[in-house]
């Protein structure tokens, strides 16, 4: 099982994650399933209060050590490989307007996402001590 990550622990780039969505408690998830509208890797929502499964587990694909807040970041996942996309196919219902976010085997503009709102947190003074310090 993982662990879960405290508010502003920095994530590392290669860092394999879930994201949870808090409305719901259910993870980001995908599988070998084809996806309705565009025909690319299904991507679903599953589990229970933040429980799932391994299909959960997406790798931070990013530059530099850790992802950073203004930077574009992709995310791959750890077990079809697929990288979470948004090409603009628009599902009529049951939200009628929402796009549909699948998974896809190319990186490309379509994958590329960014983070837009949301706290930032500085990083803790554990972090910073890191930056300056090697191991010899």
């Amino acid at each position: 099982t993982a662990a879960v990550c405290q508010r502003g622990t920095p994530v590392r780039c290669g860092q394999a994650i879930r994201l949870t969505h808090l409305g719901t408690g259910r993870n980001l998830h995908s599988h070998r399933f084809t996806s309705p509208l565009s025909g690319n890797q299904e991507v679903s929502a599953f589990g229970e209060a933040g429980e799932g499964d391994y299909l959960d587990d997406w790798t931070v694909v990013c530059s530099g050590t850790y992802w950073v807040r203004d930077d574009e970041v992709r995310f791959q996942h750890t077990s079809t490989d697929v990288f979470l996309s948004v090409t603009g196919e628009q599902y009529g219902r049951p939200i009628h307007g929402q796009k549909e976010v699948h998974g896809m085997a190319a990186s490309s503009q379509n994958n590329y996402w960014k983070v837009m709102e949301g706290i930032f947190m500085q990083p803790g003074e554990a972090f910073q001590t890191e930056q300056y310090h090697a191991e010899l």
